[in-house]
């Protein structure tokens, strides 16, 4: 076997370790532990867990946020901010 023929082989396995966990990762195929010969349950995501707490923080985040949009909105819209703003305009004169 060449130099060549070993660097081609040595390639081909990376590149193809590469893309089973490219696919494991975006499709969560689940081929390097199928790969590695270890039992997974093809139809049970590992990380589904994971999933719902991760969506439970981001909708409480953006409830949270919303809060905020909203109370800022309020003192923006509100005619004593616009008075008060143009005061503070007027004393910088």
């Amino acid at each position: 076997m060449t130099p060549f023929h070993i660097v081609v082989l040595v390639s081909a396995l990376v590149l193809l370790s590469l893309l089973c966990h490219y696919l494991d990762a975006k499709y969560r195929w689940q081929l390097s532990a199928w790969l590695s010969d270890e039992s997974v349950n093809p139809f049970k995501h590992q990380s589904a867990a994971s999933e719902t707490t991760n969506g439970d923080a981001k909708d409480a985040e953006i409830a949270a946020l919303k809060e905020r949009i909203a109370v800022l909105e309020a003192i923006v819209t509100e005619p004593a901010y616009d008075l008060n703003e143009e005061l503070k305009k007027l004393s910088r004169q």
